[in-house]
């Protein structure tokens, strides 16, 4: 992913470039693991200076979203990863056996925890900030049909008396809140699972073919994701574009924003709002707007990780035969 900002942007080209690394990272452009471009690099790619590259790299290893390694460099915070299955079972049965336990004991504790994994899919939260609140609608909006259970939406200043009341359960959030929300959860005996939003190439795409001088229109619930995706565009176009944004709930935003824009990019969760305005102000307007909804929040490949590790996916498509 190329890392472009606008020095003449209102927006710092810190904020500009936080907002890329962070989004890259949520979206799984860079996964876990991966090596970011140096300081160095992004100075060259974007021409900032090193330091204000190393500032942002700073706050985002505040926000645990990135780990510098001492002589090589700044990379994506790592998380575990899981073996192939049988490799994996036979692993911890070899741990558990080193300890002292018996055979029959390392059963009883391997049965223990798969039980207690089981019942983890029993109660399933989204939590992020109350800032952000919307994503957090997104995101159930998006994981609900798809994962086909029942899922609650709590603030991440309210989880923890949530959690203080169950025995189990488990707790989605986007990765850009993950070390928030672990903090939060760590007292409590309940995973914590990351989800990767969409890279929204699309509409990337479609915002980079725009003429000079488009009037864009931006529509979401969140006002977190609006700020975001505006610094994102400002960072890709610089003032090729006038670019106007609307909470969805913002009745008269709306409405001034469809009267001006002649492309409209819209969540899911605003889709709605958004062509009822356009069918409200039609008689008024000289051309429609061309209104387009966006993807998906969440990746295809971040729900099926969810399947498997909330035991939602047909037991049969997990291969735990010998080779």
């Amino acid at each position: 992913m190329k890392f472009i900002v606008q020095p003449q942007s209102e927006i710092p080209v810190s904020t500009q470039l936080l907002n890329q690394l962070s989004f890259a990272i949520a979206s799984g452009l860079y996964p876990p693991g991966k090596k970011l471009p140096s300081t160095r690099q992004l100075a060259l790619q974007t021409g900032i200076h090193r330091n204000t590259a190393s500032k942002v790299y700073h706050q985002l290893e505040d926000m645990g979203l990135v780990e510098t390694r001492a002589g090589s460099g700044i990379y994506v915070s790592r998380q575990e990863q899981d073996p192939q299955p049988r490799q994996q079972v036979r692993q911890a049965v070899d741990q558990v056996l080193k300890t002292g336990c018996t055979l029959p004991q390392a059963r009883d504790l391997l049965l223990d925890e798969i039980d207690w994994r089981i019942r983890c899919g029993t109660r399933v939260w989204v939590s992020v900030p109350t800032s952000d609140l919307g994503s957090g609608q997104l995101l159930l909006q998006d994981l609900q049909p798809q994962l086909g259970i029942p899922l609650e939406l709590v603030p991440l200043e309210e989880l923890a008396p949530v959690l203080a009341e169950v025995a189990s359960g488990t707790v989605l959030t986007i990765r850009h809140f993950l070390t928030a929300v672990e903090i939060v959860v760590q007292p409590y005996r309940i995973p914590v699972l990351p989800v990767e939003i969409s890279d929204y190439g699309r509409e990337l795409g479609l915002i980079q073919a725009l003429p000079t001088g488009h009037c864009l229109g931006l529509v979401s619930i969140s006002a977190a994701i609006l700020g975001v995706a505006v610094s994102i565009v400002s960072s890709l176009r610089g003032e090729d574009l006038l670019v106007l944004q609307a909470e969805a709930d913002d009745l008269e935003g709306l409405r001034r924003l469809v009267r001006s824009a002649q492309t409209i990019i819209a969540d899911s969760a605003s889709y709605d709002r958004v062509r009822a305005a356009i069918r409200e102000a039609k008689q008024s307007l000289i051309r429609l707007p061309q209104l387009h909804c966006s993807e998906s929040y969440i990746r295809p490949q971040s729900v099926d990780r969810l399947r498997s590790a909330l035991n939602l996916r047909d037991p049969s498509t997990c291969h735990l035969r010998d080779e």
